[in-house]
């Protein structure tokens, strides 16, 4: 008996998505041409494919003739990928998970890289920060993910989505947050809604910490505790004395609080630290 969920590709090859690689693939065309509308790939540019699939934008991303390197994780569809544009030299399809995938041995320029995918929802926000530490090499980066997680990076202060994911997130990028995408333009239907979102990395970071690893540990450290003030929720790394030095109220909350003063926060600790 035939799979329903199973597709037949172009080559003859069916498909059964596959839980564990978080598969929904995207077939509704008029959703895929907007995506290739905010995209406007150019000649001349270098993108960056994560997680094509099927190929529903693979097709649409190639027909530029610019360099097109895509990161499919699935065997079967890497070969499929590999099968349908043998003759496009300038196409390259890497089988290998995109989390241990080196950004660097693609020998990008700085700000060259432009990427686009339909990410794994289960493994997004991992994504994000892996090519986060390669933000001097991309000048953009257009994704679909879990509508949830896309009001979460978008979110401004006191936002009830406002988190540790939009500030670190807003600390290396602009995000706009471009359009909805229902349920049923997949196969198979998510159970959650989606989201088109575009992230470009600032070319002058506005803000830029002493230590952007005591900025994650401040931030982290403030929303595991979201419900307390912040004398509270960060006395293991502020003391009161040196919050008395900051223009800031320590009877606030976390969300209250916005990525400049998080910064001032972190480089007062790491300051502190210095001494």
């Amino acid at each position: 008996m035939s799979n329903p969920s199973a597709r037949k590709l172009n080559n003859g090859l069916n498909h059964t998505p596959r839980k564990r690689f978080g598969q929904n693939f995207l077939h509704d065309q008029g959703i895929i041409q907007r995506i290739i509308d905010e995209v406007a790939p150019q000649p001349g540019q270098h993108l960056l494919e994560i997680g094509p699939g099927q190929g529903a934008l693979t097709g649409h991303l190639a027909s530029v003739g610019t360099r097109l390197d895509c990161i499919e994780l699935d065997r079967d569809l890497a070969q499929f990928l590999v099968g349908r544009h043998a003759n496009d030299t300038h196409v390259t399809i890497h089988q290998q998970d995109i989390l241990k995938f080196p950004i660097e041995s693609l020998e990008p320029t700085p700000h060259s890289l432009r990427v686009i995918g339909n990410l794994p929802y289960n493994i997004s926000t991992p994504v994000l920060f892996h090519l986060l530490r390669h933000h001097a090499s991309i000048d953009d980066m257009v994704f679909m993910l879990q509508l949830e997680v896309v009001q979460r990076m978008a979110a401004g202060v006191g936002d009830k989505n406002y988190g540790r994911l939009g500030l670190m997130l807003q600390y290396f990028c602009e995000i706009e947050h471009l359009f909805n995408v229902p349920s049923a333009a997949f196969t198979p239907q998510p159970k959650v809604s989606s989201a088109i979102v575009r992230l470009r990395p600032h070319r002058v970071m506005p803000l830029q910490a002493r230590s952007v690893d005591t900025l994650q540990t401040v931030i982290r450290t403030a929303f595991n505790q979201r419900r307390k003030t912040l004398r509270n929720s960060l006395k293991t790394l502020v003391s009161d004395a040196l919050f008395a030095t900051l223009p800031i109220d320590a009877s606030q909350r976390p969300e209250n609080l916005s990525l400049a003063d998080y910064v001032l926060v972190s480089d007062a600790i790491y300051d502190e630290a210095q001494r």
